[in-house]
């Protein structure tokens, strides 16, 4: 299996050089040149295996330069319970008759992003080695709020790499800030940005196309990688769960091996529907994509329109790891609904660099259409949403999960479909305390943050997550802020160039 870029068919690189890497020299992400299949067969047999085995099933179809061995060493230390707090790693929740919340967030940071992150810096390691890398790769890092403690989480302390990580000022939650704050590790830093995430993650993007900078790097033996989506090693992790989601539904009897499911995903960065996205046409089967958005609701406009248009107003809401008005992701699948069109691709986001929006052909919109439904909530529904759960089943969901309950009320509502539903819970309710608990209560609270977590838990009957627990007496060591613009100069500075 060979990787090319979205924006240049012509490069050919392995998996291992792809995750190295990170993004391709012109600027285009890695794909799989084709999707590997999953049989109706292989999806049976994965139901009576441990997650990290299942893992290990999936990679091996996409990573096919790693040996076995390699691929069970990254599995074996990522999926265990000295990362996760729960055997299954995945949990599976029912909420009601058919519809099923996969919780993705009972690893150390409380956020999907650990499913990925937790593997990635074994993958990276591995990979290096591969092609004997000597130099130190530097991880630079662009998050809306839980990329960054995962991706921080994941690396510290891992021999031969560094990384930095810059998040919006004003632009997470306050638990999300402390726990990038208090960052242990001696390889790690943490960058506020005066600005919203999409000024976070062009600055990256510009940072790693810099060839001056890559040429000053090089001189002493360093090179940029990166631990956001737009990474491979970051995006075929998430393909597992959506996979071991679908086999534990057949081993536990709640679906027919065979029966289609729709898949329901809160997503900003379009990086984990697009993961459901590659698991259905592995052969997992799937009845629609349902994607949910906050009120910065571009990906839904897109989906529903064919246009998309980045020259809006920006809202920071109550569910901020969603506050994204450029999907980096997005370029992956439209590279593969076009057919690999690398020419469409580098026009159409050539248009968003310089324009902020373009339009796709009608073969593109007629796919997505099939592929896709898309819907958005306000931060009142999202509440709404929370206090709905909670008072009918009494579950307790974060603010972006939240956001997924209530696009799924509404597709369902508009659609009469009654296919079986996952839908992703991407993060612990106590990372957003305060906007749960004001559901909840139907009331805001003046309580501090974590009289706030006491409260909820004694509400909810929830444990509080240990690695959130921890927080309240850990130091503060990155307080550090600057402007946009000077963060080419801060990565800089910060490694000694």
């Amino acid at each position: 299996m060979f990787y090319k870029s979205t924006r240049n068919s012509g490069v050919k690189v392995t998996s291992a050089e792809a995750i190295t890497q990170g993004i391709s020299s012109e600027g285009g992400l890695f794909v799989p040149e084709s999707i590997p299949e999953l049989s109706l067969e292989d999806i049976k047999a994965l139901g009576g295996m441990s997650y990290a085995d299942r893992a290990a099933f999936v990679f091996a179809k996409y990573l096919t330069d790693f040996t076995d061995a390699e691929i069970h060493y990254c599995t074996d230390n990522a999926y265990s319970t000295k990362n996760f707090e729960t055997e299954s790693i995945a949990e599976i929740a029912h909420l009601f008759s058919g519809t099923y919340m996969l919780e993705l967030w009972h690893g150390p940071t409380c956020a999907f992003k650990d499913m990925a992150l937790q593997i990635l810096p074994y993958f990276l390691t591995t990979s290096a080695k591969k092609i004997n890398l000597d130099k130190k790769i530097v991880i630079l890092v662009a998050t809306s709020g839980d990329t960054g403690k995962a991706a921080l989480e994941g690396f510290k302390d891992v021999e031969g790499t560094s990384i930095l990580v810059f998040y919006p000022e004003d632009g997470v939650s306050p638990m999300q800030k402390r726990q990038m704050k208090t960052q242990e590790g001696s390889n790690v830093g943490v960058c506020a940005i005066k600005g919203n995430f999409d000024d976070c993650q062009n600055g990256v993007k510009a940072i790693f196309t810099n060839e001056d900078v890559k040429a000053k790097l090089a001189e002493n033996g360093k090179m940029f990688s990166s631990a956001n989506s737009i990474n491979w090693g970051r995006l075929v992790p998430q393909i597992v769960y959506y996979v071991s989601a679908y086999a534990d539904l057949v081993k536990d009897g709640e679906i027919e091996l065979g029966e289609k499911i729709n898949i329901v995903v809160p997503t900003g960065n379009f990086g984990n529907i697009l993961a459901a996205y590659y698991a259905k046409h592995m052969g997992i089967p799937v009845n629609k994509l349902i994607c949910a958005s906050n009120i910065n609701n571009v990906l839904t406009d897109f989906i529903n329109t064919g246009v998309y248009d980045r020259n809006r107003k920006f809202y920071a809401t109550v569910s901020p790891s969603m506050d994204i008005l450029i999907s980096s992701n997005l370029e992956r699948l439209l590279y593969l609904m076009t057919g690999c069109n690398d020419a469409l691709i580098r026009s159409w986001f050539g248009q968003l660099a310089s324009e902020g929006c373009y339009e796709v052909n009608d073969d593109v919109k007629a796919k997505l259409k099939e592929e896709f439904a898309a819907g958005f909530c306000d931060d009142n529904e999202t509440k709404a949403a929370i206090r709905g759960v909670y008072n009918k089943y009494s579950y307790t969901c974060d603010t972006h999960t939240a956001v997924a309950v209530k696009v799924y009320n509404d597709y369902k509502e508009t659609t009469g479909d009654t296919t079986k539903t996952v839908i992703a819970s991407t993060a612990s309710p106590y990372k957003f305390s305060a906007a749960v608990l004001e559901a909840v209560q139907n009331g805001k609270s003046d309580l501090d943050e974590y009289a706030m977590i006491d409260k909820l838990a004694e509400l909810s009957k929830l444990p509080v997550p240990n690695a959130l627990a921890e927080l309240k007496n850990k130091p503060e060591r990155f307080n550090d802020t600057i402007e946009k613009a000077q963060q080419k100069d801060y990565v800089l500075k910060k490694l000694g160039e």
